[in-house]
């Protein structure tokens, strides 16, 4: 079995892969993620995910490469990690009774032939009506400022939640382990038999 590399240092989608039992180094790669004018959220997380595995190519010349990227989209506007709690605040007064999508793509590189699979999965959330008390209370509690959309599906971020519509709710902690699964399974990693 070819050996793994996590292109991403990021803990949570360390803590989703990890769940899978498979052995995997995980490393920073160093690409510029500026959107370029007028990209769709899907090609952006498209390219992004394909740009970060392509940028630990040289470094892991046997390997299978995991990138992945996220964004979410509210009022048709890409939304990126928010980075403080003015914009933090912001992106959930926006959010506040609206359907926010969240575009995740993926990559699996295998950097001995070449060979490589990226996608977009998407997955809709529908915030409840939130009352700027809420919003203020939910950011200093867990300060979601590194988190596409400002808040953490996994922890307290779910009383944000009026409901959620996708194929995969890991995808919305940033990575789709189903559709990674099914990547795998055609480079003959499987964590079910390996």
């Amino acid at each position: 079995m070819k050996s793994i590399i996590l292109a991403s240092t990021s803990e949570y989608r360390q803590a989703l892969l990890k769940k899978l039992g498979l052995p995997f180094l995980a490393a920073a790669p160093n690409i510029d993620e500026s959107p370029i004018l007028n990209e769709s959220a899907q090609a952006l997380v498209t390219r992004l995910s394909q740009g970060k595995a392509n940028a630990l190519a040289l470094q892991y010349p046997q390997h299978l490469i995991i990138g992945s990227d996220q964004v979410c989209v509210i009022n048709e506007k890409i939304v990126g990690k928010p980075h403080s709690f003015d914009n933090a605040f912001k992106q959930l007064k926006a959010a506040s009774g609206n359907k926010v999508t969240f575009y995740t793509g993926l990559c699996l590189l295998d950097t001995e032939t070449g060979q490589f699979n990226v996608q977009c999965e998407l997955f809709d959330v529908y915030f409840r009506q939130l009352s700027d008390v809420e919003i203020t209370h939910y950011l200093h509690k867990e300060e979601p400022y590194q988190c596409a959309g400002s808040f953490k599906s996994e922890g307290l971020g779910i009383a944000l939640f009026e409901r959620l519509d996708g194929r995969d709710p890991n995808t919305l902690i940033g990575l789709p382990i189903i559709l990674l699964l099914n990547m795998l399974r055609q480079h003959g990693v499987n964590p079910l038999v390996d």
